[in-house]
């Protein structure tokens, strides 16, 4: 514990970063992890009972708050349903981690449903990425909670891929990477230069403009952000950056990663900027470092990332690397 915990009834944690942190145990073979779906169900049934057998062949034990499942359009359940499933998980101090089921939508619904003080009294290693980047800033900004931003249950760990698996275990177990590679070794690429060292935080791009203003969102101030996103064409992942932009983030933060942006081709027929040319406007003159080329997002074969340690980005004309400078786990 670095730091008394300040009150987060009053927001105060939203003025610094990487305080307060508690890290979770370490993720073992013989690790009790919490099974959450705070946002969609899976979209097939077999899925999640696939990604649970998986779970269970590396040792873990699996455990279930709530077996049904059943859609209320978009969600898995109803908010109060998600919200109970999670909190109650947070009430045992037996389970470690919390593997989300899937993304999808939901989670920033039950952000104001969530026991920040309970979570606090036992931290656990939470798991998942896409719409759970919610819950992964909220969980640090209130409770200070490390995490993994990486495969969830219905979603990779059905058929996971080895390389990925593997990095993924190495993060998990307590291992300190000091390069942060793709899992067949690809590095990053230069955008802006530069040095820096900060706390690491990141996921869903849309996930992250929309917690801007609300309590859930610590100060950015000299974080090192990744970013991933899917399904949204130029003219929307502009505007997302327009609005890190105006908000002020792009004034205090310290470097910038960018993953996948899957599936954001261009509207057809229409006049628009390509990908590139938008990150090229906002990026290419940043004051901080900058890098892309990150293996992560809403891919199959991608890095899990670490959430709410130090790192350290250094990006020069030819090469980038982001590096690990403390562990996401840590033994008791």
């Amino acid at each position: 514990m670095r730091e008394e915990a300040p009150d987060i009834s009053r927001g105060e944690c939203r003025t610094r970063l990487n305080t307060m942190i508690r890290k979770p145990p370490p993720l073992g073979p013989s690790s009790k992890v919490g099974i959450i779906a705070p946002a969609s169900a899976p979209v097939d049934p077999n899925t999640l009972a696939a990604g649970l057998m998986a779970l269970e062949s590396r040792g873990l034990s699996v455990v279930r708050n709530r077996m049904d499942l059943t859609s209320r359009g978009y969600l898995a359940g109803d908010d109060r349903a998600r919200s109970e499933e999670l909190n109650a998980f947070l009430r045992e101090p037996e389970i470690g981690a919390l593997i989300g089921v899937r993304g999808g939508y939901g989670s920033l619904r039950i952000l104001d449903n969530i026991d920040y003080e309970e979570a606090r009294k036992h931290p656990k290693l939470l798991v998942g990425y896409s719409d759970i980047t919610a819950l992964h800033f909220a969980f640090y900004t209130l409770s200070g909670w490390t995490g993994i931003s990486g495969p969830m249950v219905a979603v990779e760990w059905p058929d996971h891929d080895p390389a990925s698996e593997k990095l993924f275990w190495e993060i998990a177990s307590g291992s300190v990477l000091g390069c942060i590679l793709g899992p067949s070794g690809e590095h990053l690429r230069p955008i802006a230069t530069g040095r820096h060292e900060g706390i690491l935080l990141g996921g869903n791009l849309s996930i992250i403009v929309r917690l801007l203003g609300s309590r859930y969102m610590p100060s950015l101030d000299g974080a090192i952000l990744y970013l991933e996103e899917i399904g949204e064409p130029p003219y929307r992942i502009d505007a997302m950056f327009a609005q890190l932009k105006l908000s002020g983030v792009l004034d205090v933060l310290g470097g910038l990663v960018l993953g996948s942006f899957t599936e954001s081709d261009p509207p057809e027929g229409k006049p628009s900027l390509t990908l590139e040319q938008v990150v090229s406007d906002y990026f290419s003159d940043a004051r901080f470092p900058v890098a892309d080329g990150l293996i992560y997002g809403h891919i199959p074969i991608k890095c899990s990332m670490p959430f709410g340690i130090r790192a350290r980005l250094e990006v020069d004309k030819v090469s980038a690397t982001l590096s690990m400078l403390e562990s996401v786990t840590e033994a008791s």
